[in-house]
């Protein structure tokens, strides 16, 4: 009796909550820099609550290994290298890209201002972060100007590219040209910058939103709420770069606003594919072009089964 009084004060009836939305955790693939823009701008429009989830952004310490803590079901999804998700299927891990981050590679050979060509690298001494694709890209890069791949002397020197090439301990390095390539263009003379896809390479996506074939099956629902979140960030960002910049510099403390607008601005365009499609896109044509590329120089034994590892059906149309 008591009950049905309060229920009457209350205006008779009682109404249920509505379910808290689900925590979907997204791993990144290096710390927050530029062209994590679209996730942080989704972040801070809340476009991610639209879609009936909370997304919360895991950073990367020096240790992680984001395909481990994936395959454990310790992160729900995560951003990771082409290269890497290639390397984890032929491992036996059933991981699924399922929208791209960008449409280009995002590796180059940055050589001193003297080399005008890759070409004229022969013989040089070539600093390598030490990752696997990192051989793959020199040897496209040098072989596609008609150099010598085999003639190049390499070291290790993780990521120190900067640093290295400006006190001209090495002729030339592997970097990201979105992130080392921005910088060391502002130097004077400027660094060349040989970017992987105009030596031969194709113009593959080299980051891929990623998650378990079982996470997948499993919770379809929820990652197709990520994915319309993160299209709907990143669409923003490329229509209002200036805002969107606001919005990761607001969200992540301790970037240069300088550094953030000249990365952000050489991105653009490879947000984006050539030829027309919406954001994200996962085209078959491309995918296999890198699958051919990708056993051809070495970086996975076997030509990476595109059709297993990437599910475009979750992309809006």
């Amino acid at each position: 009796m008591v009950l049905a009084a309060v229920l009457v004060l209350c205006g008779g009836a009682a109404t249920a909550q509505p379910a808290a939305a689900p925590s979907v955790s997204l791993m990144l693939d290096f710390t927050p820099n530029a062209i994590h823009t679209g996730i942080y701008t989704a972040i801070a429009r809340h476009y991610d609550r639209a879609n009936g989830i909370h997304l919360q952004v895991r950073v990367p310490g020096q240790s992680t290994d984001a395909v481990s803590l994936l395959s454990a079901g310790r992160v729900d999804f995560a951003i990771l290298d082409i290269h890497d998700l290639a390397i984890a299927d032929q491992q036996g891990r059933r991981l699924v890209g399922i929208m791209a981050l960008e449409q280009r590679p995002l590796a180059s050979v940055i050589a001193q201002p003297r080399f005008k060509s890759p070409r004229q690298l022969d013989g040089q001494t070539v600093g390598v972060t030490g990752a696997p694709s990192d051989t793959a890209v020199l040897d496209s890069i040098v072989a596609g100007a008609g150099g010598k791949p085999h003639s190049l002397k390499t070291i290790t020197i993780g990521y120190n590219a900067v640093p290295d090439l400006i006190s001209h301990r090495v002729a030339a390095a592997t970097a990201f040209w979105n992130d080392e390539g921005v910088q060391l263009s502002h130097q004077h003379p400027p660094f060349h910058v040989f970017r992987v896809e105009q030596f031969g390479a194709p113009s593959y996506p080299e980051l891929v939103v990623c998650t378990t074939s079982a996470e997948l099956k499993r919770h379809r629902a929820v990652a197709q709420a990520l994915v319309r979140t993160l299209v709907s960030g990143y669409r923003y960002t490329v229509a209002h770069p200036a805002q969107a910049q606001h919005y990761l510099e607001s969200e992540v403390s301790g970037l240069s606003g300088a550094a953030v607008s000249q990365q952000l601005r050489a991105e653009l365009p490879a947000f984006l594919p050539s030829g027309g499609g919406g954001y994200g896109v996962l085209k078959p044509s491309v995918l296999n072009s890198w699958a051919r590329w990708e056993a051809r120089f070495g970086i996975v034994k076997r030509r990476p089964d595109v059709a297993r590892m990437f599910d475009r059906s979750l992309l809006p149309r």
